[in-house]
């Protein structure tokens, strides 16, 4: 039986993992969650599941949650020291990272440097800290699987080719709920507009960055650093329908690509089960009523995510940061309706251009550039 603490249980990716285990309760048991704020939820969840340990955001909700659940005796714990008890849990072999943001740079170090095989549903990490990740994870001789539906594809795309040397990965996009507008058409669209996806169901900051295709970008840092190939050599295409969730070209021109329905439960699953495979129920791909599989390239000028992104990748230190941050902090306003649109790339590109060039940052710079950032944009545009 595989243990898992999970890390981000309330979201999207959390709830589905939950959905795996209970659908498999003879291969797996959950020894730890640990989410934000939904309290009412991870009541629930503690309840069916029966961790070992639990950790929320804040002491006030440890305080609320521990009342609320004094009959089950688990113990619960809060904040970052949480978060990182929770990641590195003893019992645990996995540890799935499903948190949204830069605050699951430190729980995932942690559950390396303990040892601890890493389903990695958090870009984050390895955007902003991906040369302290992939080394902690070298030295430690720790496995990191891709959750993330066009990360899993590559990393499926590349089994049973070890030695043969990659020409590019293509990486593929949905172009999000404003595929083919132009920027003067995004002047006004609303937040009930930007969160309308096409055709994945997600949570609703990577349903943003969808729409402004900065998460297409996060993943191209993420390939990078996950599969060791330059950024230039990692190419997005525009697939409206996500049928092709992405795929690798070979030095010799073969492309093998992994296809399939939008459903994350799969790669959540592969993460789970790698190398087996295992029986998922769900809707299968029925080519027979594919009337055409659409490829195209993304129109950078306007969505301008990517852009940032093969910048932030080329000028390397803490610009990742610089990129990620700020867009965390722009997000985090526009989802309170508190700016517009096509403000998150402006705040994006003014973090970026006041960065400071810092080489190999510690983790001390990363988290100490994600703060300035936030008082930059304060003092800018706040």
């Amino acid at each position: 039986m595989k243990k898992i603490a999970l890390i981000g249980s309330t979201g999207s990716i959390g709830t589905q993992t939950l959905e795996i285990v209970r659908n498999n309760p003879e291969e797996y048991k959950v020894v730890a969650l640990a989410c934000g704020r939904n309290l009412e939820r991870i009541e629930g969840q503690m309840r069916e599941f029966h961790p070992s340990f639990v950790s929320v955001a804040d002491e006030e909700g440890a305080a609320a949650l521990r009342s609320a659940t004094k009959d089950l005796g688990i113990p619960v714990s809060s904040g970052m020291s949480g978060l990182v008890e929770a990641a590195a849990y003893p019992d645990a072999d996995v540890t799935v990272t499903a948190i949204v943001g830069m605050i699951g740079v430190q729980p995932t170090l942690a559950a390396i440097e303990a040892g601890k095989t890493i389903a990695l549903a958090n870009k984050e990490t390895l955007v902003t800290a991906g040369h302290l990740v992939t080394r902690a994870a070298e030295r430690k001789g720790i496995q990191i699987l891709p959750v993330d539906s066009e990360h899993s594809a590559i990393f499926q795309c590349l089994q049973g080719n070890r030695g043969n040397r990659i020409s590019r990965i293509l990486l593929t996009a949905s172009g999000g709920p404003f595929r083919g507008r132009s920027r003067a058409e995004l002047e006004h669209v609303t937040l009930a507009d930007a969160l309308k996806h096409p055709n994945w169901s997600m949570g609703q900051k990577i349903t943003i960055d969808s729409a402004t295709m900065v998460n297409k970008g996060l993943e191209v840092i993420e390939a990078s650093w996950l599969f060791g190939v330059e950024p230039a050599r990692v190419e997005v295409l525009v697939q409206p329908q996500s049928i092709i969730h992405s795929a690798v070209e070979y030095e010799d021109g073969a492309v093998i690509a992994q296809l399939g329905t939008p459903d994350m439960k799969l790669p959540i699953q592969y993460a789970l089960t790698w190398p087996a495979r295992k029986p998922l129920p769900g809707e299968r791909l029925d080519f027979t009523k594919l009337s055409s599989i659409e490829l195209a390239q993304p129109d950078q000028k306007t969505f301008r995510g990517l852009e940032f992104a093969y910048r932030a990748a080329e000028g390397g230190g803490v610009l990742p940061t610089s990129m990620n941050a700020a867009n965390e902090f722009a997000v985090a306003h526009f989802l309170q309706e508190k700016i517009r649109f096509l403000d998150i790339y402006e705040w994006i590109e003014y973090a970026m251009d006041t960065a400071p060039r810092t080489r190999e940052p510690s983790l001390e710079e990363i988290l100490a550039e994600e703060k300035d950032v936030k008082e930059r944009l304060r003092a800018k545009f706040l």
